[in-house]
């Protein structure tokens, strides 16, 4: 059995403007959406390996949720950190722009404590849902002291944090250093114009630093991807790792859903999704297809609990 290490943060929820009722919803959110679209579409040779800390005062309640996963290893790898956890209030407007505001707030790995539990990983998933999952620092260990391919979607390393806890857009210093820490990089349209006016130019950018694949999600337009010829999600080749063929680059287009519900998540169940689809064996423009329709599906349901049998399209068990 292959095993996919998954490093993110649990975060609970509060969102206010989600359907016609007034009153906030409450729910897990952050990488359970993304093991979510893991959960729905990992072959059966993979298992899924939370490389998550969580703060004490909502230690059980993460450990319930992640025991419910029934592609999770047995290998327990879950910190509980003294610190508060993670916390983030979502108010949505008629146009579902959203703004976030972040309490709590689980410190950072640092490479003495990621490093062991990485070894017997065959790949990594990493998701900066808070932005404070590790330092660059420690992202440049990983890169290499771990020989397997590597996948982060950035979102919040380009969100900083106000007095009040709003999270507001600002630029990634040392943007191309963390490029080089990864294999495959996601990215959504707003973040990409932080770090540069020209879609190409960054991704000559990052290929340049060894990235080999990036994919820009679009929203309702879908997403565009860039990518070495012959891409696969397997460990960085030996030697120079700089891009030096033509990248080629497509768009593939969404389905349209009429009337979402809530689009919470999107991306980390788009980026998880595209991970189970690489690691499929799925050639590139069909796992973005696939993770393309599981995010359009997640629109269709409220929160990350059981949200892997409404991707896959089962009942929902009771």
């Amino acid at each position: 059995m292959k095993r996919l290490g998954v490093i993110g943060t649990m975060v609970w929820d509060t969102i206010y403007g989600r359907g016609d009722d007034p009153a906030p919803v409450e729910e897990w959110g952050g990488i359970a959406y993304a093991l979510a679209g893991l959960e729905a579409g990992l072959p059966d040779d993979w298992e899924i390996v939370p490389l998550v800390r969580v703060g004490r005062d909502l230690a059980a309640e993460a450990n319930h949720f992640l025991n419910a996963l029934t592609k999770r290893s047995g290998v327990a790898r879950f910190i509980e950190v003294p610190e508060p956890n993670n916390r983030v209030t979502l108010r949505y407007t008629a146009d579902l722009r959203r703004t976030e505001q972040l309490s709590g707030g689980v410190p950072a790995w640092r490479w003495d404590e990621l490093g062991s539990l990485v070894r017997d990983l065959d790949a990594l998933y990493v998701n900066f849902i808070s932005g404070f999952e590790t330092t660059l620092e420690t992202a440049q260990h990983l890169r290499r002291g771990f020989h397997g391919p590597i996948y982060a979607d950035l979102h919040s390393l380009l969100l900083g944090v106000q007095q009040d806890g709003t999270r507001v857009p600002q630029r990634l210093p040392d943007v191309a250093q963390w490029f080089a820490c990864f294999d495959a990089v996601q990215l959504n349209e707003d973040e990409l114009n932080l770090i540069g006016s020209d879609p190409m130019e960054v991704a000559a950018e990052a290929f340049a630093q060894g990235v080999r694949l990036l994919v820009v999600t679009l929203e309702e337009r879908g997403t565009a991807y860039f990518a070495v010829p012959q891409f696969s999600f397997a460990a960085r080749p030996a030697g120079p790792t700089a891009v030096t063929q033509p990248i080629r680059t497509a768009h593939v287009p969404t389905v349209s859903i009429a009337e979402p519900l809530d689009p919470t998540g999107c991306g980390d169940v788009f980026g998880g999704s595209l991970v189970a689809g690489l690691l499929r064996g799925d050639d590139l423009e069909a796992a973005v297809r696939a993770a393309n329709a599981a995010a359009a599906r997640n629109v269709r349901y409220r929160g990350a609990t059981n949200l892997q049998y409404h991707l896959r399209g089962e009942i929902i068990p009771r």
